[in-house]
């Protein structure tokens, strides 16, 4: 299991409301809202790779 630290974040109250919605519409907390949107982001800018990805560069 990976450690999570916490941090503030400042979000406008109305950007919150609408993650807020988007987050209940799929089912998930903000936070776990939060973190997918983050973590799709960094996937998509190649910034962040799976452990399989990973596993897969040392293989080459």
């Amino acid at each position: 299991m990976s450690d999570k630290k916490p941090f503030v974040l400042r979000i406008d109250q109305e950007k919150l409301k609408a993650l807020e919605k988007w987050a209940a519409d799929e089912f998930r907390s903000t936070n776990g809202q939060i973190e997918y949107i983050l973590d799709q982001a960094l996937r998509k800018s190649g910034r962040w790779k799976t452990n399989s990805e990973k596993i897969k560069n040392q293989e080459l």
